[in-house]
């Protein structure tokens, strides 16, 4: 047997090795999919597929680095004879391939290489600009509804000239009208928002035969990872690449669909043996996370959802704990519940270390780590190793408070650095300084810091009427320009954290910000932590590290960038909190999942009006819940919880009912609870 598929079960080893044709895996949660994936893309270099004929697409940034990490690293392990060098497969987002193959065509698509991505307040500001410029008041017809709208049609693979054409309700002809105005001040700005990245580079593959057919050649076999997440875009551009070799690789779970708000389309895996009637089907069922208790409850759950294909995991892991539930009175009672098992978990570390500690003849065990350090870090409970999960973000609150209460140190997930308003404005200078038509850029940063250019200045210069100002004030503006003049000239000369820095001091951001508040300098500290990020990418010459900086930036997802820090968010030793949508992919030794009642989870305003696919989502992500727990599961719900100001009495989620009764232990009768509420 070939070494490179040593520790590979047999469904997994029968994934690896198919070579030829379309291949389906439908990978359970915890059943090693990215390893599966790793494995076989190897064995592929190792049959004598060049690696760089080799695609691999993903969703987040972090799952592309793992999965790049790990192909490399088997690479250099098993198939060195085989690997030319600088030759590797292309692995990427799906965000990041359309920025790959717009700037490779740029011309075609009328943008210039150096293109602006807009983030979600750009686009928002764009559109209030042109709700205003069509006599529409901006309160009334909600710039965020408006681009809701715009986007979800744009995940349908719809363009604005369709839509403008089919619009004949009131509501769709004034989003018509946004739209028009929308795409016209983007390309006045050679910008492309999020949803473009997908929309331009599968049109550009659809309708450019000899564009489609380069990329055909270029990439012989694909890999679509988390294919339920797939929207009409990304469906349409999986086909078009894999349509000459038809040598298409899909990974997926349909029970892991969560994400039909954004346009996922749970039809795409659903339809797939029909799509590729020749496509070979693996099933992947052997769970490696979690317990047989943990795995009865997720099994049972998911069984009731009719749109899926069968499969039930297992495991030869331990039976494991029971499944504690609790009740509590309301949701601080709930809040306070769930820091004190946190504690009596931390307790238990301490007692367990302390013993340890004192033992005269340290275990086998313990001596293979190396030190008491090692052990500690890799045996016993830590903070990191607890997850708090909630369906929806204002259930933060009174469990943040809890965390300070007990003194526990927690983490937020979800919380982008690249969103923070010193890092935007720092980019800002970046992006304005390669691509001048970025009005938004200029808008964010003229007056940054303050160079007493007011928003009268600013409407005569987009108006062309610079020669009217006050001489005083066309000075200031000539400044300015220069400044991202030399701007451009450094990122063309030197690395991308020598052109932060150089921004920070040229543009007096530092002496702004220096002798401010403790806010101020924590702003600051943070685009110095931007320049210190930058270091990555000060291998690239030419410019091409600050390009890549700014568009690893705008494609940053709610895992790619969790905290201001270089470390892995989990490494960072906090009790981690988050929305279940943010935890898929993530696993914790032990998770709450909390808030458990009808009308919140099941969430009932996101199952009304919907198609009977998606009908079933929230039963799916109460299964992405439970599948991230590996030993321990908590679940809790309160009889009263106040949402928005309204005190509502609850009943308990529907879910909680689907779980065998003889696997589920009541929180205030386990012996091993002390709570002590303060």
């Amino acid at each position: 047997m070939d070494e490179h598929l040593a520790g590979l079960n047999s469904s997994q080893k029968e994934a690896a090795l198919h070579t030829d044709g379309p291949l389906l895996i439908v990978a359970g949660a915890g059943a090693g999919k990215t390893k599966t994936i790793t494995h076989r893309i190897v064995n592929l270099i190792k049959t004598g597929i060049e690696p760089n004929k080799i695609l691999a697409v993903t969703f987040t940034n972090k799952s592309a680095k793992e999965m790049r990490e790990r192909i490399l690293n088997e690479i250099e392990k098993n198939a060195k004879g085989n690997i030319e060098q600088n030759t590797i497969p292309f692995v990427s987002t799906f965000h990041s391939l359309g920025v790959y193959i717009i700037k490779e065509n740029s011309r075609l698509l009328g943008v210039t290489r150096h293109f602006t991505i807009l983030d979600e307040g750009d686009s928002l500001s764009i559109i209030k600009e042109a709700l205003k410029e069509n006599d529409l008041d901006p309160k009334q017809y909600e710039p965020k509804r408006m681009k809701g709208i715009i986007s979800r049609e744009k995940g349908k693979f719809t363009k604005m000239e369709e839509y403008f054409e089919n619009a004949t309700d009131y509501l769709p002809r004034i989003v018509a009208r946004i739209w028009k105005s929308y795409e016209a001040k983007k390309l006045k700005e050679n910008a492309l928002d999020f949803d473009d990245l997908l929309l331009k580079a599968t049109t550009l593959l659809k309708e450019n035969l000899e564009v489609r057919k380069m990329y055909q050649d270029r990439w012989s076999h694909i890999h679509i990872d988390e294919y339920q997440d797939t929207n009409e875009a990304q469906y349409i551009m999986s086909k078009l690449l894999s349509e000459k070799h038809k040598n298409i690789c899909v990974v997926g779970d349909a029970d892991q669909n969560i994400y039909s708000w954004r346009g996922a389309n749970l039809k795409n895996i659903l339809s797939f043996e029909k799509d590729y009637p020749n496509a070979k089907i693996v099933l992947l069922e052997e769970n490696y996370r979690s317990t047989k208790n943990i795995l009865e409850a997720a099994n049972t759950i998911i069984k009731k959802n009719k749109y899926r294909p069968d499969k039930n995991l297992f495991t030869s892991n331990p039976v494991g704990e029971k499944i504690s539930l609790h009740e509590a009175l309301e949701e601080t009672e709930e809040a306070d519940f769930i820091a004190c098992k946190i504690l009596e978990i931390a307790d238990r570390q301490n007692v367990l270390e302390k013993s340890i500690a004192q033992t005269d003849e340290p275990s086998t065990a313990i001596s293979q780590q190396g030190n008491m350090r090692a052990f500690r870090e890799n045996i016993l409970p830590v903070w990191s190793d607890i997850a708090i999960l909630y369906r929806a973000n204002f259930q933060s609150r009174v469990l943040e408070e809890a965390m300070l209460r007990y003194n526990i140190p927690y983490q937020v997930l979800g919380v982008k650095f690249f969103e923070r308003k010193e890092i935007k404005d720092t980019l800002a200078y970046l992006r304005a300084a390669m691509n001048p038509e970025s009005l938004s850029d200029i808008k964010r940063i003229i007056n940054f810091p303050a160079r007493g250019i007011g928003k009268t200045t600013l409407a005569k210069l987009f108006a062309g009427e610079k020669e009217n100002l006050p001489i005083k004030m066309q000075i200031k503006i000539r400044d300015f320009y220069e400044l991202l003049e030399d701007t451009k000239e450094q990122i063309q000369t030197r690395t991308a954290s020598e052109v932060i820095k150089y921004i920070i001091k040229k543009s007096c951001i530092e002496d702004e910000l220096k002798n401010g508040d403790e806010e101020e300098l924590e702003r600051l500290e943070n685009i110095k932590e931007l320049a210190t990020l930058a270091l990555k990418y000060d291998n690239l010459e030419n410019g091409l590290g600050v390009e890549k900086l700014i568009e690893d930036a705008s494609l940053a997802s709610d895992q790619d960038s969790i905290m201001i820090t270089n470390e892995k968010p989990e490494k960072i030793n906090a009790v981690k909190l988050m929305t279940v949508h943010a935890s898929k992919g993530l696993e914790f030794k032990y998770v709450f999942v909390t808030g458990l009642e009808e009308g919140l989870f099941p969430n009932q305003r996101d199952t009304e009006n919907k198609s009977a696919e998606d009908s079933e989502e929230e039963r799916r992500l109460f299964y992405v819940a439970i599948t991230r727990a590996r030993e321990k599961l908590f679940l809790s719900y309160a009889n009263f919880r106040t949402i928005f100001g309204e005190r509502r009495i609850n009943t308990p989620s529907q879910f909680i009912g689907d779980i065998p009764a003889d696997i589920i232990e009541k929180g205030d009768e386990d012996p091993n609870v002390k709570t002590i509420y303060i």
